[in-house]
């Protein structure tokens, strides 16, 4: 795209956002922003393919003492990681006063514990990086917030005040904590727009000004080695007087904007929507397959893969996933099972039943889990996540006993997440074996911190030798991390068919139309074993075994089967 139709097509895209509210001097201010970056230095990227797997991981996970933590997550990632691994997703590396990280003080300033741009740069030299753009909300201690509170007059208007002529009853709302916070201001009490804590205050990207600030730290972003922008929470960004405040047009043309900007500096810059909400509500962050998003967070897999592994039943993951293939050649799904999050819940609606939903909650407290809840518009509330560690969320306590059969109900259920049309993601705790923070829950009271423990560098070197547990895991993981990035049909822009032989096997063939190459994924999702007359010829590229029609699984057994 020439320069030329990139202004055009921002000028067109800035009208949509704005409409009667449009300024030509709008256009004027964009290009002048635009202009900063031209000449700058922005790093090729190469698409993303089968070979690509990111890791979830916040940038303190892996600490020593005296050191910055980004340095010891790179040392450790080298030494015991190695290429399995291609993507980093950091999660908030920026100063913060709370939420571990999503109440932002300063998007370009790097948290002091973790070290500087510098420690960043060096980590970018061996793996690709992905960053979390907090778009929606900043920390109340954020310059931008206390200038709203001292009365300066740039930023009056960068947050949302209670507005007594707005229509909030139809707004939606991912917490039980007040919609609207007041704060003590230098001329006495202020009110801002809070969608998720007193301390997460959402910026009022209706004002344009603050449309220029953030697509500048975006490009920033870019330029300083992201290849991959998650942009949190991102669904709430715009609102409306009288709607839900969620998924609103301008919302998705602003995702729109951006990918058309990014798309001109930097090319395959992956921009990725972190959006919490029902299938399709989530999907639509596409756009039109090749204007909006990159990747969506794939949310309906890790409650759907844990229910069909807690119920040895595959029928409503086999009947959701039928309705996944392929999005074009340039959109994906961006697939995971556990993160640093809690198990999403508001993904299985109409899909699992409210007693099925009961089932995993009542597995979760007796696998020493928590639950959190989210208020309705009709007043009652509802379970949003499931907090648990997914590794212990998995086992089913009355008879997954043994630990090599625990490892082995692991590893299938992360067969699934890496056989899944998309790209696989996976949490720095699932790779490393990790179980249950119970004094992380207890010293903070957040629920989420039950699967956020910081690991010191030299212990978790040890454990990964001596606790079995968590050297089987980690080492069985790599392998079949280095199998599946060998092979092409496992490709994000590939095809992906559900197979059907029966409730207690989950089937999936993918293909790549490029290469010709055909792999059948098989997994048992019970603990007995299994025989099932596949139907194919092959071999699985697991063990090397020929497969003739005719397969035998172990318990929580998965083969693939690359089809001659």
């Amino acid at each position: 795209m020439d320069k030329n139709m990139l202004l055009k097509n921002i000028e067109e895209k800035i009208k949509s956002i704005y409409k009667e509210e449009y300024k030509p001097e709008f256009f004027e201010i964009m290009k002048s922003t635009i202009e900063k970056f031209e000449g700058k230095c922005f790093d090729k990227v190469e698409d993303i393919s089968e070979k690509n797997i990111y890791l979830i991981t916040y940038g303190d996970s892996i600490y020593e003492e005296g050191m910055p933590t980004i340095d010891s997550l790179n040392k450790f990632l080298n030494n015991k990681v190695g290429d399995s691994i291609t993507d980093i997703h950091i999660l908030p590396m920026f100063e913060y006063t709370s939420d571990d990280g999503f109440s932002v003080v300063d998007y370009m300033k790097i948290d002091e514990k973790l070290g500087n741009w510098d420690n960043i740069n060096m980590i970018s030299k061996d793996y690709r990086l992905m960053y979390d753009f907090v778009a929606n909300h900043i920390s109340k201690s954020s310059n931008w917030f206390k200038g709203y509170l001292n009365g300066e007059e740039k930023y009056q208007n960068y947050f949302i005040p209670k507005d007594e002529t707005f229509d909030y009853s139809k707004v939606v709302r991912p917490r039980t904590s007040p919609l609207i916070h007041e704060y003590e201001s230098k001329n006495g009490t202020k009110t801002a727009w809070t969608t998720f804590s007193e301390d997460q205050i959402d910026i009022n990207i209706k004002y344009f000004p603050v449309l220029i600030e953030t697509t500048e730290i975006l490009l920033n972003y870019a330029l300083n080695g992201a290849t991959s922008i998650r942009l949190d929470a991102i669904g709430f960004l715009w609102k409306e007087s009288g709607t839900s405040c969620i998924h609103l047009p301008q919302t998705h043309m602003i995702i729109q904007l951006w990918r058309i900007i990014l798309d001109y500096f930097k090319p395959n810059t992956q921009i990725i929507t972190e959006t919490n909400v029902p299938h399709l509500e989530n999907i639509s962050y596409f756009g039109d397959t090749k204007n909006e998003a990159h990747m969506v967070y794939q949310f309906a897999l890790p409650p759907l893969t844990l229910h069909a592994f807690t119920e040895h039943d595959s029928t409503k993951l086999t009947n959701w996933a039928s309705t996944i293939d392929k999005v074009s050649d340039k959109a994906t799904y961006f697939n995971f099972l556990s993160s640093h999050d809690g198990i999403g819940m508001r993904p299985t609606e109409g899909i699992l039943t409210e007693e099925e939903k009961q089932v995993l909650v009542d597995k979760t407290i007796t696998n020493g889990g928590r639950v959190s809840y989210k208020n309705n518009e009709d007043g009652t509330k509802s379970v949003y996540e499931l907090n648990i560690n997914y590794l212990d969320a998995l086992l089913n306590k009355d008879e997954d006993i043994e630990e090599d059969l625990q490892v082995q109900k692991i590893l299938s259920a992360h067969s699934l997440l890496l056989s899944f049309i998309g790209v696989p993601a996976i949490y720095y705790h699932s790779l490393l074996g990790s179980r249950n923070y119970y004094k992380g829950v207890e010293e903070s009271g957040i629920n989420r911190r039950i699967n956020r423990e910081k690991l010191e560098y030299n212990r978790i070197c040890e454990e990964l030798e001596s606790d079995s547990r968590r050297n089987k895991i980690f080492t069985k993981f790599k392998k079949l991390i280095d199998t599946r990035k060998s092979e092409s049909a496992f490709s994000p822009y590939g095809t992906q068919k559900v197979l059907d032989f029966g409730n207690e096997i989950f089937s999936l063939e993918r293909e790549n139309k490029e290469t010709n190459e055909k792999i059948l994924y098989i997994v048992n999702i019970t603990s007995k074993e299994k025989t099932l007359d596949c139907g194919v010829r092959g071999v699985n590229i697991l063990d090397e075994s020929r497969i003739d029609g005719k397969l035998t699984l172990k318990p929580y057994g998965f083969a693939w089967i690359k089809v001659k």
